[in-house]
């Protein structure tokens, strides 16, 4: 069966989350993507991973 895909770019916060929940629930294969690109806080990719392991995302 045809899953369709929505890619989300998971910055750990409260929007990326919402938009790949939302994604979910709508019956897409979540691909989530992260960026290390030298933020201060290593918290932000951890959450991101966090939230990519809720929506049984590839991440």
């Amino acid at each position: 069966m045809y899953q369709p895909k929505a890619v989300v770019l998971l910055s750990g916060g409260l929007d990326s989350a919402t938009t790949a929940a939302i994604a979910k629930t709508d019956g897409y294969e979540v691909i989530a993507l992260s960026f290390r690109y030298g933020q201060r806080h290593e918290r932000e990719l951890t959450a991101a991973s966090r939230i990519a392991a809720l929506v049984q995302s590839n991440y």
